[in-house]
This record gives C-alpha cells, sequence and structure tokens, in this order.
C-alpha cells in the first residue's frame, strides 16, 4: 500500500471500565500488523466522558497492556488534555454554519422519532430544534438550558463531493476497496455535548489527524460510524486514514464482550491464572 514510510496505528480505549478480552484482540491485531508493516501502534486514552472515565481504570489499562507485552511511544495523548482542539474544529464547523443548538432531552427525542433508527438502533434525531428561528435560539442559549451541538446533515453532505471510506486488510497483498459512505442515515448528530466540549465523533477524527494516523483498525461495531467520519474529515479538510474493522470477540451467547455487561474482564483473567500466553493463543496471536 502506498503512503508514508511508517505506517501509524493507533490503539485508543476508553478508561471507563477494566480492559476485557475483546480490548485484548483489538491491541493485539493492531500491535501486529503495524510490526508486520514496519509502522508503529500509538497508545490514545478516550477520555472526554470525565464523568465516567477514572484513573484506577487507566492505571489499570497500562498496567494491563504492559503484561500482555505491549509497549508504545510516548508521550500518551490522552483526550482531556486537548478540549482545545476540538472547540477549534467545533467552532470551524459553526462558521460554516453546520451547527445548531439542540435543547431537546432523550425522551423527547425518543417520542418524536418514532420508528426511525440509526445504524446502531438508536432513535434518530427527527430535526425538532433546526427549525428554531435566530432569535429562539437566542432567548434559549441565554437562558442557560443544557445545550448540545449537533451537525445539520442536509447541509454538510451537501458542502462535500462524493464520500468514500477506503478499506483494507493490513496486510500488504490485500488490496484497497472503495465503498460509498452514507452519513445520512444517521442523521443529525451530535457533535458537542452537553458534558463536554466534544463528541467521540469529532474528536477521534481530530486525534487521527494530528497524530498523523496512516491505518485505523477497530472492531465491526464502529464500521457504520466511519459514515460520519469520513464526512467530517472532509468537512475539515483532513485526510482520511485507511479503515480495517475486525470481528469482534463473543461471549457463549454470541454477544460482543461489553464492559457495562460485566463480561469477564482482564484483570479477572489473571486473578484465575490466566498468562499472556493464554490470552494470545485463545484470540488467535
Amino acid at each position: 500500500m502506498s503512503g508514508p514510510s511508517q505506517p501509524i496505528f493507533r490503539f485508543a480505549p476508553s478508561p471507563n471500565g477494566f480492559l476485557h478480552l475483546g480490548h485484548a484482540y483489538s491491541a493485539l491485531f493492531t500491535a501486529h500488523w503495524a510490526r508486520v508493516l514496519g509502522g508503529v501502534m500509538l497508545l490514545r486514552i478516550e477520555d472526554i466522558d470525565i464523568a465516567r472515565c477514572r484513573p484506577e481504570f487507566v492505571a489499570a489499562l497500562y498496567d494491563d497492556l504492559d503484561w500482555l507485552g505491549l509497549s508504545w511511544p510516548e508521550p500518551v495523548r490522552r483526550q482531556s488534555e486537548h478540549f482545545g482542539d476540538y472547540e477549534r474544529a467545533a467552532g470551524y464547523l459553526r462558521q460554516m454554519g453546520l451547527l445548531y443548538p439542540c435543547f431537546c432531552s432523550r425522551t423527547e427525542i425518543r417520542a418524536a422519532a418514532g420508528d426511525a433508527s440509526d445504524p446502531e438502533g438508536a432513535p434518530v434525531y427527527p430535526g425538532t430544534c433546526r427549525a428554531l428561528t435566530g432569535a429562539e435560539r437566542a432567548v434559549r442559549l441565554a437562558s442557560g438550558a443544557p445545550v448540545q451541538w449537533r451537525l445539520d446533515m442536509e447541509a454538510a453532505m451537501a458542502q462535500s463531493s462524493r464520500l468514500e471510506i477506503r478499506e483494507t486488510h493490513p496486510d500488504p497483498a490485500a488490496p484497497v476497496t472503495t465503498r460509498k459512505a452514507e452519513p445520512g442515515r444517521w442523521g443529525d448528530v451530535v457533535i458537542v455535548r452537553k458534558d463536554t466540549p466534544t463528541s467521540y465523533h469529532l474528536s477521534v477524527v481530530v486525534d487521527d489527524a494530528l497524530q498523523g494516523v496512516t491505518h485505523v483498525t477497530r472492531g465491526m461495531d464502529l464500521y457504520a460510524a466511519t459514515d460520519i467520519h469520513v464526512l467530517l474529515q472532509a468537512l475539515l479538510d483532513l485526510p482520511s486514514p485507511l479503515y480495517c474493522h475486525h470481528d469482534l470477540v463473543r461471549d457463549e451467547a454470541r454477544e460482543k464482550l461489553s464492559k457495562s455487561k460485566g463480561s469477564a474482564s482482564l484483570r479477572d483473567l489473571r486473578a484465575d491464572g490466566w498468562t499472556p500466553a493464554r490470552v494470545r493463543t485463545a484470540l488467535g496471536f
């Protein structure tokens, strides 16, 4: 594959719980292909959710990855230390007239959305606040009401040329293919949340560009989200990496592993006598 002399990959977990085998697979997958291609794997801590991301989870994350035998360049980028980067990007989108304030609650959105849902099954925002006049927006903003900023998807897509996602398997022999991005199916996504000056979509796009990431390897659960990411890259005039979405590690019920569902953590497995070699063997490495 053509590109920079040193491919740059990244493993970017969120420290809102302890790592499990799914995280281990993604980290080992990324590290393996970075090594095969003579590149480097960066570690990035995606901790914009400062209410749920706790210091003990960050410490455990470093410990677990070190236990697996992984390494990465320093310093590690922590998103909570770079809110200014994301605020500037959001400001640029505002100047383009592509963001608008939304004051709706989740209950209001569910009621108004009806049966319409996005690729993740969440209600598609019906554009309620997009119809507010400038004066109405100013009054609500001045009142201090909780606000999040949404991307006017129709206007954003009108400003972007034909959007394509470049995909490949990291194997040097694998071809690069393209598929059409379909960001419209997500509706007017949140770009700046109520509780933090960014969102996952905005911060990950900004970070990948600032860190020179050339290859994004991540789970299939983020496959559809790439629609939004290539749109933001086009709007912000940022490069678009090559994407590779790998299979997910699933439990005996064929459900994906999840912190919220209480899937066994790496720390649990370590306490039960698992070794790094056993983890690697179980995951095919």
